[in-house]
């Protein structure tokens, strides 16, 4: 998978950052500098940069067009992490060569989606583009699911749901982590809401459904 520098002062922030991507299958490294990320440029450059405007030894705004200027840098995609959200902060960023803009807090699975989309516009190869489980097929670029070939008609959050259970195929995931990591961080809805889902999705995929295992007391898992 792609290898991304997520550039973050807030140790918090940077570290459920790290957390989400890694559980996602990418390569991360984080930094809380700019003089820690570009030392770690030396070493080995990124498939995509996080970076936050608002860091202790250099703004944002001067390290993304200090890699715009780079010959060797130019083309990585940048998206820029910051809780600045107005209007003329965003055009100064895309002006300056970002790639996209997310202003906090975000939800995990949009910094997800977005990190893949810009990596996708990149033209940089996914390796879970498409995932298999038995006779079910999820092609996740044209967000599409068959059944022993037979397309299968899902909501955004069921896809998500059945992309992350086969992503993770054989680890039993509690509910709380299934929210986090589907409905983001800061839902505050039930954990309910991850049982409903989980009817509605075997009910969907019939037969094949039982991939998708209860773990008494615990979550669920895909065996």
């Amino acid at each position: 998978m792609p290898r991304i520098y997520c550039v973050e002062d807030d140790a918090n922030i940077r570290e459920l950052i790290c957390y989400a991507l890694k559980t996602n299958g990418f390569e991360v490294e984080g930094y809380e500098c700019a003089a820690d990320f570009f030392a770690g440029m030396e070493s080995a450059l990124p498939e995509l940069i996080l970076l936050d405007i608002m860091l202790p030894d250099m703004d944002g705004m001067e390290i993304l067009e200090k890699l715009r200027a780079g010959s060797v840098t130019k083309d990585i995609p940048v998206i820029m992490l910051t809780a600045k959200s107005s209007e003329i902060d965003k055009v100064r960023g895309l002006d300056s060569g970002a790639d996209d803009y997310i202003t906090k807090p975000f939800g995990v699975m949009e910094l997800i989606s977005r990190v893949k989309a810009v990596l996708r516009r990149a033209d940089v190869r996914m390796d879970d583009d498409i995932l298999t489980i038995g006779d079910i097929l999820i092609d996740r670029p044209k967000r599409m699911v068959t059944v022993a070939g037979t397309p299968v008609t899902l909501t955004y959050k069921e896809f998500e749901l059945l992309s992350y259970l086969v992503r993770n195929k054989g680890i039993v995931l509690t509910r709380d982590k299934i929210m986090n990591e589907v409905w983001g961080f800061d839902f505050e809805g039930e954990s309910r809401t991850v049982d409903v889902h989980i009817r509605t999705l075997r009910q969907k995929l019939g037969d094949n459904g039982k991939i998708i295992e209860t773990v008494r007391n615990v979550g669920y898992r895909v065996g």
